[in-house]
């Protein structure tokens, strides 16, 4: 069996998260996303809500689970038996830093890792920039799926509300 893992911290999960899922699913008889849960990073939605939030947004892939993981990337794989890594990537400068993290996760374990370019449509859509813009009132709905923009619309007004925003 060919699996594969898609990795982040999907902080809101994006459709352009969802588009690499979908197009990984075509290719690997199994994909895993897999929410990195690292307690010392502040995410607006904390791991739970995102594995569940990633369970809905990708129930329409019969090939895809949701999984969680802390620590190495190459131990979840290892311990997982996946055989590689896909990565989306929108621009040169991901593939930068990403042609440097698949190095060395083919010299930990020998996983591979599979970039996919993210497609013009969601070229720019990153999780931080939705919640910026969400954060100033700017309308993000045709970026993420309709029930994590209300997540994320109700999330930061409780958030504006106990004077955090």
């Amino acid at each position: 069996m060919r699996r594969a893992v898609c990795p982040g911290s999907f902080d809101p999960v994006t459709h352009g998260h969802l588009d690499i899922v979908a197009r990984a699913s075509a290719l690997f008889d199994e994909v895993v996303v897999a929410v990195g849960v690292n307690k010392s990073k502040s995410r607006l939605f904390d791991a739970d809500e995102r594995l569940a939030m990633l369970e809905r947004a990708c129930a329409p892939f019969d090939n895809v689970r949701v999984d969680g993981f802390t620590g190495l990337l190459t131990t979840y794989c290892a311990d997982n038996d996946v055989q590689a890594i896909v990565k989306g990537l929108r621009a040169v400068s991901d593939f930068d830093y990403e042609l440097q993290m698949a190095q060395m996760n083919a010299s930990l374990t020998g996983v591979e890792t599979v970039f996919l370019p993210t497609s013009p449509t969601y070229s720019f859509v990153a999780s931080s920039l939705v919640k910026e813009v969400a954060t100033f009132g700017g309308d993000v709905s045709a970026l993420v799926p309709d029930f994590v923009n209300a997540a994320l619309l109700e999330r930061l007004a409780a958030r504006k509300a106990a004077g955090e925003a």
